[in-house]
C-alpha cells in the first residue's frame, strides 16, 4: 500500500459494545461480507475501512491516508467532521435539545427553513413551501412524484434518459439505467423518457452540443395528441446528470424545457440532491439557465453530512391534506442543524464561486490527458462536479464521427491505481466509464493540483498496464 501504519489507535473501551479500532482493513471487511447484504457496492472496489476524518483526508484501519474525492457522494460540503458543524452539534446535545419532532416545529427547524429559503432566488422563495422527508434523496423524489399528481390530477411523469433519482419505486421507475430496473418487477407505470441532451454521446448521433432537435422532440411528445403519453405531472430531470455520466445539460436547452413545460402547465421537477448548494458553481443548478422551477428535490449536502431531504415547491401545488405525506425521520433536529451551519457557510464564503474556480483549475489537466490520450476521450462537467470518459479508440464506430465506444474496463482499472495511490474516486455512467469527482467544495488549491497529479499517474500506469499507450 501508499502509506505505512502510523501511530496507536485507541483501544477497546470497556463495557458494552466494543467499537472495533484494534481490527485491520481485512478483518473489518471479512466481517463485513459476513453481515451485510450482496447489495453493498463501495466496498467491492475501494477495499478499505475508514476510522478517522478531516476535511479531504480519510484513514483506514490501517493507517493509510487518503485523498477523498467521493465525499459521500457530494454530500460532505465542508468535507469530514467540519468544527462548525461538530461543535453546533455538540451543542445541541449538551442543551438537552430535542433530537427528533416528527413535523412539530422549534427554533432549529425555523433557522434551518430561514436559511433554506434564503438560499434561494428571490422569485423562488418568496413563493415557496416546504416539505420535510424522510433522509433519503429518494425519498424526495417520491414526494415529489406525489405532490404533482396530487396537484395535477395526472398520472404520466416525464423522465430523462441517463437520469439518476434513487432507488425507491418511482424513483428507480425514472432512471435511465436499464439493468437496475430490469430485475424488478411491477415499477411505476406511465413513465415516458424523453432524449436527454447528452454533451458527449447526442441521443440522436447528431454532433455535440447540438439541442434544438432535443427539446423540440419532447414538445412534440407533449403537445402530439398522438405521442402516447398522456397529460404529464411533471417532467423531472436533473441539469447535471451524476450517477449517468456527469452530463451537464445546455443552459438554453433547460431555458427551452422550461418554457415547454410552462407552455403545457406541466410542473417541472429539477432534481438538485446532487447538484445542490454550490456543487456546479451556482447555489443551485438551475441558476445557470435563469430559470424558476416548480419543484425541487433537495438531500445530501443540505443536510451538512447528516440525512435529509426536503421538497421545495411553488405555493400553488400546495394543495396536500393534513397527513398527506410524512415520514418518521422528517423531524432530524441534527441534520436540520448541520444543515443550517453548511448552507450559511455556502452562501456567506461564496463556496459556490470557489467551486467554479477550483472545478477549472482540476478540469486543466484532465483535459491535458485527454489531449496525450485517445483513450481519454471527455471530459466534462460543472464546478466540482467533473466526469472524465474512457473510451476504446481502436473499437471505432459504423460512423466515424460519432465517439468511440465506453470503456469501463480501463475506468475500473483507472479508479484501482487511483485507490493504490492515495485517491478516493467513483465511477459512472455507460458501462462505468466515466471518472467521477465530487471532492468536498473546500477543497484548497494544492490538494486540487495533487488530485489532478495522483489521477494522471493513475491513468498513465492503467494504459501502460492495458498495453502501449495510445498518443493523441
Amino acid at each position: 500500500m501508499h502509506a505505512e501504519r502510523h501511530g496507536r489507535r485507541p483501544t477497546r473501551p470497556r463495557g458494552g459494545v466494543a467499537v472495533r479500532y484494534d481490527e485491520s482493513n481485512a478483518e473489518l471487511l471479512a466481517s463485513q461480507r459476513r453481515r451485510e447484504s450482496s447489495a453493498r457496492t463501495y466496498p467491492r472496489s475501494l477495499p478499505f475501512a475508514v476510522e478517522r476524518a478531516r476535511g479531504l483526508e480519510l484513514t483506514d484501519a490501517d493507517g493509510n491516508d487518503y485523498l477523498d474525492c467521493l465525499a459521500g457522494a457530494g454530500t460532505l460540503a465542508l468535507g469530514h467532521n467540519d468544527p462548525e458543524v461538530t461543535a453546533e452539534l455538540e451543542r445541541l446535545l449538551a442543551e438537552d435539545r430535542p433530537l427528533h419532532t416528527l413535523d412539530i416545529t422549534t427554533p432549529e427547524k425555523e433557522a434551518f427553513v430561514d436559511a433554506l429559503f434564503d438560499s434561494l432566488p428571490d422569485g423562488f422563495a418568496s413563493r415557496a413551501k416546504v416539505q420535510f422527508c424522510s433522509p433519503a434523496g429518494t425519498d424526495a423524489i417520491e414526494a415529489a412524484l406525489k405532490l404533482t399528481k396530487t396537484a395535477t390530477g395526472n398520472r404520466s411523469v416525464l423522465a430523462f434518459q441517463g437520469g439518476y433519482h434513487g432507488m425507491t419505486n418511482g424513483a428507480l421507475s425514472l432512471m435511465g439505467d436499464t439493468d437496475a430496473k430490469e430485475p424488478v418487477p411491477g415499477l411505476m407505470p406511465d413513465v415516458h423518457h424523453l432524449p436527454y441532451p447528452d454533451p458527449y454521446r447526442h441521443p440522436f448521433g447528431l454532433a455535440p452540443g447540438e439541442h434544438e432537435s432535443v427539446s423540440r422532440f419532447a414538445e412534440r411528445a407533449i403537445a402530439d395528441p398522438e405521442s402516447g403519453i398522456a397529460d404529464p405531472a411533471a417532467a423531472v430531470l436533473e441539469l447535471v446528470q451524476g450517477e449517468g455520466g456527469v452530463n451537464p445539460a445546455p443552459d438554453e436547452w433547460v431555458r427551452e424545457v422550461r418554457r415547454i413545460t410552462r407552455e403545457h402547465d406541466v410542473p417541472m421537477v429539477v432534481d438538485e440532491i446532487q447538484t445542490g448548494l454550490g456543487r456546479t458553481g451556482e447555489t443551485w443548478s438551475f441558476e445557470h439557465a435563469g430559470v424558476v422551477p416548480d419543484v425541487i428535490t433537495c438531500s445530501k449536502a443540505v443536510g451538512g453530512g447528516l440525512p435529509l431531504s426536503v421538497v421545495v415547491y411553488d405555493e400553488e401545488l400546495d394543495v396536500w391534506e393534513p397527513g398527506a405525506h410524512a415520514g418518521t425521520f422528517r423531524g432530524h433536529q441534527l441534520a436540520m442543524a448541520a444543515g443550517r451551519v453548511t448552507i450559511r457557510r455556502v452562501l456567506a464564503e461564496d463556496l459556490d464561486e470557489h467551486a467554479a474556480a477550483m472545478g477549472e483549475r482540476l478540469r486543466e489537466p484532465l483535459e491535458s490527458l485527454a489531449a496525450r490520450f485517445d483513450a481519454v476521450g471527455d471530459v466534462r462537467g460543472r464546478g466540482l462536479m467533473l466526469g472524465v470518459e474512457f473510451v476504446d479508440p481502436e473499437a471505432g464506430t459504423d460512423d466515424g464521427d460519432l465517439p468511440p465506444p465506453p470503456d469501463g474496463d480501463l475506468a475500473s482499472a483507472v479508479k484501482a491505481a487511483c485507490f493504490d495511490r492515495g485517491l478516493v474516486i467513483e465511477t459512472g455512467g455507460r458501462d462505468s466509464a466515466v471518472a467521477r469527482f465530487l471532492p468536498p467544495l473546500v477543497v484548497t488549491r494544492e490538494q486540487v493540483d495533487e488530485i489532478a497529479a495522483r489521477f494522471g499517474e493513475a491513468v498513465e500506469a492503467a494504459l501502460a498496464a492495458d498495453g502501449p499507450e495510445v498518443a493523441a
